[in-house]
């Protein structure tokens, strides 16, 4: 059974399925893979007609710690240790820092299909929601401690209050300390060592926590969102999920402060892009709005459905990856679509949910699957009629919703290859000359050559599968490591050692001149 569909048939109640994000700058890819867990189990409990809502909360609250590398370090390390939605917009399009970015992901919930309410921190502390919480959290601060303590070994003073006051003077959230409570105000400083990123003002006084002025730690805030909001399951990625860290502590004061049951739970994985673990902050690694504006939406849900969410993701937008990517969709697809023709039952197993959850109004509708690499090359041989030759490749005339299908793939194919790929990914044929490397063959290279050619020019289907078995027929006819052989047949066409599949290369190009090529460099 399919992850999603066995945490929906074991649900016994109406459920509130929440996740929730710091806009502190341009939202990578790895958080799309939260929203996307959190969307499917959403759509799996309502598949089954149990009761649910989706909630996603934007933590604005938050303290900006860092200037992200693209922004203006000049204009925005001033507002270092501000709340993020008290920091000014990079332009205008936004009335602040957190709306800003937030912005941007909330276009890519769209794009992705994702319906979930959307919440603000500053919202809830402004309008007095979270108040009670605050008092609560204050006058329970030694359990609080204690929690803290026995969950995650961290000490915390005797006056260690679980709040930050936004400081009167400064502006500060993240330099101040909270340690005393009345009932009424709060004591707090804004300490000059705070951090060791920004310095604190230094003042101090007594100041209403209520209503805005301040938030509590996120740790406590999280079991405040779960109880006001009234969320019974929200999933954590591996790092908050550690035996010890941000959800035990949350988890250990759900229970001995609010005496409740914490929501339901289960860690996921990171994405990691060329195997780096992802910050929004740093801009390391892919953004959610670049990784939507190369993908379509159901190949970009489908990147985080086809992998179990404990599962690490290991994403990077290089040739092999896009390709295999779009592989394995249009394979389910496929498969899908065979046993819709022969009027099979179609049993949505987990084989088949991955590519079910992936489609944006949950209908799978089949389409024809004109591979990806075989645009991506077509693209790069010049004087080329790119939609006639798709429609001689392909096995069956096709429809409307298949050229919608086909222009988005060209769509995606022209943007990796201006954005993404590496110059060694490219395909640059030298038609007018041949490559000075060639120069460099062994007798055993142009040997093979040779009877590459003879083969060659008895192909009766100038097709890439056939033209690719030609290219092994030549390396047993001759007992040569297609290691030794291959390289010899890009160094003739391409000038370098790697390249697409050479039989798929050959049925790009013209006959004559493939066979004319192999005898001049022979």
């Amino acid at each position: 059974m399919f992850w999603a569909d066995k945490i929906a048939e074991s649900s016994q109640q109406p459920e509130l399925v929440n996740d929730s994000k710091t806009p502190s700058g341009r939202v990578h890819v790895g958080s799309v893979r939260g929203v996307i867990i959190h969307d499917v189990m959403y759509r799996a409990l309502k598949r089954l007609g149990k009761p649910v809502k989706f909630t996603y909360g934007v933590d604005d609250y938050d303290a900006l710690d860092t200037v992200p590398h693209y922004l203006d370090k000049e204009k925005f390390a001033p507002y270092l240790g501000y709340p993020l939605c008290n920091v000014p917009s990079p332009d205008e399009s936004a009335p602040d820092y957190a709306k800003y970015f937030m912005g941007e992901f909330l276009e890519v919930f769209e794009y992705l299909g994702v319906k979930a309410e959307i919440y603000y921190l500053r919202d809830l502390y402004r309008s007095g929601k979270l108040n009670s919480y605050i008092d609560t959290f204050l006058r329970h601060a030694k359990e609080v401690r204690e929690v803290y303590k026995e969950v995650s070994k961290a000490d915390r003073p005797d006056n260690w209050y679980p709040f930050q006051i936004i400081c009167p003077n400064c502006g500060k959230i993240a330099t101040t300390t909270v340690t005393d409570y009345d009932g009424e105000k709060v004591f707090y400083t804004c300490k000059e060592d705070a951090t060791d990123w920004v310095k604190g003002c230094g003042s101090e006084g007594w100041v209403s926590p209520f209503d805005g002025n301040g938030k509590l730690p996120w740790k406590v805030e999280w079991v405040a969102k779960w109880d006001l909001v009234g969320v019974t399951m929200e999933m954590a990625g591996k790092d908050h999920s550690q035996k010890g860290g941000s959800r035990d502590v949350a988890n250990g004061i759900c229970r001995k402060v609010l005496h409740k049951k914490p929501p339901f739970h289960s860690p996921y994985e990171f994405i990691l892009v060329n195997g780096t673990k992802m910050s929004s902050s740093k801009g390391v690694g892919s953004s959610a709005k670049d990784m939507a504006d190369l993908l379509p939406p159901e190949l970009l849900r489908f990147l985080m459905l086809r992998t179990q969410p404990k599962t690490v993701i290991n994403f990077a937008p290089n040739y092999e990856t896009i390709t295999r990517l779009f592989r394995d969709y249009d394979n389910l697809l496929n498969e899908y679509a065979k046993k819709t023709e022969n009027n099979e039952t179609i049993e949505l197993d987990k084989t088949l949910l991955p590519l079910f959850y992936a489609q944006l109004d949950e209908e799978i509708k089949p389409f024809y699957t004109f591979d990806i690499s075989t645009i991506i090359s077509l693209l790069q041989v010049p004087h080329l009629d790119l939609k006639q030759e798709i429609i001689n490749r392909s096995e069956r005339p096709l429809n409307d919703y298949d050229w919608e299908k086909i222009n988005q793939r060209i769509a995606v194919a022209k943007n990796w290859l201006e954005n993404y790929a590496d110059e060694e990914e490219k395909l640059v044929i030298y038609f007018d000359r041949i490559p000075e490397i060639t120069a460099n063959l062994t007798d055993e290279q142009k040997q093979y050559l040779g009877t590459l050619k003879d083969v060659l020019s008895t192909v009766e289907k100038w097709e890439g599968e056939e033209l690719q078995t030609a290219l092994f027929t030549a390396t047993k006819q001759l007992g040569v490591s297609p290691n030794v052989a291959f390289p010899a047949v890009y160094y003739t066409f391409l000038g370098k050692e790697k390249g697409p599949k050479a039989g798929y290369l050959f049925s790009y190009l013209d006959k004559e001149f493939v066979l004319n090529r192999l005898a001049e460099v022979i």
